[in-house]
């Protein structure tokens, strides 16, 4: 007799729809045959399909088996086909009715990882399954218990999580109530704790300003300065003066923790901007992504958040100029023999660096022992091209004194924030839906919504002389100069955006 059941396939961030056909025949010798592109884990799935039937009183066919996943040409990994593969048993063999009006397995997408007492246990990624069902006008998931809070979070799939096999066996025959899993409330506007706080940094009203403005427009920054002045701390800080994260940006962000397997148990969605601080020694393919089975990198984990490179020249070069082209075009294609998938990578890079090996050139607190060779290679850690694309580049003092030893009376992370999220809202209320942020624009969004003053426009022409200003230089000034004017609720560019935005432009610009 012939099952079908419907389950799904994740491929980077995209799901698929894929059908377990289960053919059990009198015929031949006993045997358990798993074909459609299966790894190492679908193989596996016999042996724990067959022990949790043992374990939850259910029959094994002692019959000629065969179980294709189809299409046969899509690979499909990982145990969350185990659930659909005992189901189809199941049906096949007329332990549960085929006709039930408890399920209707053609509009169900089942997944699920079995154990060997029949436990349901959590998979990765059913956010993306769940988004699927909608899309194909499925109503109905049945997914671990654990999974529950995170495919419910889809408005219009109602979904089914039981805890065990022999549970959901026990559903589908009558024998227990129909329990359909709740949808969870979800509130991003909820208030944040948040580790580090602005109002506990002393001094730094520059860098606290600049900060302030990358959050604004999602600019890229690049702090500059000696030891313990304190650009760690500032970047720990970061995160606190971000806005919110709307509906559609946690599921972006969701989505991608799901399929990585970093979602917390419990939770249907990520509700606090990410941010990722790999160390320097961090390999290129886990800054990237990729892999044999393709995942997510560094920089897709930070999309719609933060990625913050401390000690930035200590990371290997080929990783930091592999990052030219994602902070172009916020994404990464990861291409493989099998196929390319597509990752987001709409990120904010915050980096920190020494201006020296030992720290201290131009400190007026301690002389610097670097040797001019050592000086020059160091800079040559970071090329022109990687510098052309970060939007702000600040120098970073020491703290003086009297500021370290004063009591804490600067702004509160809550106070810029609520500047940040008004200039966010101007720009989302200006690009209605097209893009969320200034530092997304492209060239046609900057001649639209750029409009540049006379005097602005001068001086910026001067500037193109004389700092050298590149092509891609002169849009990001634009972009930053944008966002420093929505912070100031003006309309228009005005030079003083436009000076302010040069200073932060790196001397050795080109």
């Amino acid at each position: 007799m012939l099952a079908k059941i419907i389950s799904g396939a994740n491929i980077g961030l995209e799901a698929n729809l894929v059908t377990c056909e289960v053919d059990i025949s009198a015929q031949g010798l006993p045997s358990f045959t798993i074909v459609g592109l299966a790894d190492r884990a679908v193989e596996e799935s016999k042996e724990r399909v067959r022990a949790a039937f043992r374990n939850s009183e259910a029959e094994f066919p002692l019959h000629r088996i065969i179980v294709n996943l189809a299409p046969a040409d899509m690979p499909k990994e990982g145990p969350s086909y185990d659930l659909p593969i005992a189901l189809g048993l199941l049906l096949a063999s007329g332990q549960i009715p085929n006709n039930t009006n408890i399920i209707d397995f053609s509009k169900t997408l089942i997944a699920g990882e079995l154990s060997l007492d029949g436990l349901l246990r959590r998979i990765n990624g059913v956010l993306p399954l769940a988004i699927l069902a909608k899309q194909k006008g499925i109503k109905t998931m049945i997914v671990p218990k654990d999974n529950g809070f995170e495919a419910a979070v889809i408005e219009g799939v109602q979904v089914l999580a039981p805890e065990s096999l022999q549970q959901l066996v026990k559903i589908l025959l009558g024998q227990k109530e129909l329990s359909i899993f709740p949808r969870p409330e979800v509130n991003l506007e909820g208030r944040q704790i948040y580790e580090y706080d602005f109002s506990q940094i002393k001094g730094q009203e520059q860098a606290k300003r600049a900060l302030e403005i990358a959050a604004a427009g999602a600019h890229n920054i690049l702090l500059k300065g000696p030891p313990g002045a304190g650009k760690t701390l500032l970047a720990r800080s970061f995160p606190s003066i971000l806005p919110p994260l709307n509906f559609d940006e946690a599921l972006e962000v969701t989505k991608i923790y799901s399929i990585a397997g970093l979602l917390d148990n419990g939770n249907s969605l990520v509700t606090a901007r990410p941010f990722r601080s790999p160390h320097h020694s961090a390999s290129y393919v886990g800054l990237l992504g990729g892999g044999n089975n393709i995942r997510p990198g560094e920089i897709s984990l930070a999309h719609r958040g933060v990625l913050f490179l401390d000690e930035v020249a200590e990371f290997p070069r080929q990783s930091l100029e592999s990052l030219r082209q994602p902070l172009e075009d916020q994404r990464i294609t990861i291409s493989r023999s099998s196929g390319s998938v597509m990752l987001p990578a709409q990120f904010i890079l915050l980096a920190a660096q020494n201006p020296c090996p030992c720290g201290f050139l131009g400190s007026r607190n301690k002389n610097c022992n670097c040797m001019p060779g050592q000086i020059a290679k160091y800079k040559r850690r970071i090329s022109g091209p990687f510098l052309d694309r970060v939007d702000i580049y600040l120098e970073v003092p020491a703290v003086e004194v009297d500021k370290l030893s004063a009591d804490l009376t600067g702004e509160n992370s809550t106070q810029i924030r609520s500047r940040v999220t008004a200039a966010r809202n101007i720009q989302q209320h200006r690009f209605k839906g097209k893009i969320l942020t200034n530092a997304e624009m492209k060239n046609s969004d900057i001649k639209q919504y750029c409009v540049v003053t006379k005097e602005g426009m001068d001086l910026l022409k001067m500037a193109i002389s004389s700092l050298n200003l590149s092509a891609r230089g002169y849009h990001r000034v634009l972009k930053l100069s944008r966002t420093i004017a929505d912070l100031a609720g003006e309309e228009n560019i005005q030079a003083e955006h436009i000076a302010e935005a040069l200073q932060y432009r790196a001397k050795d610009d080109s």
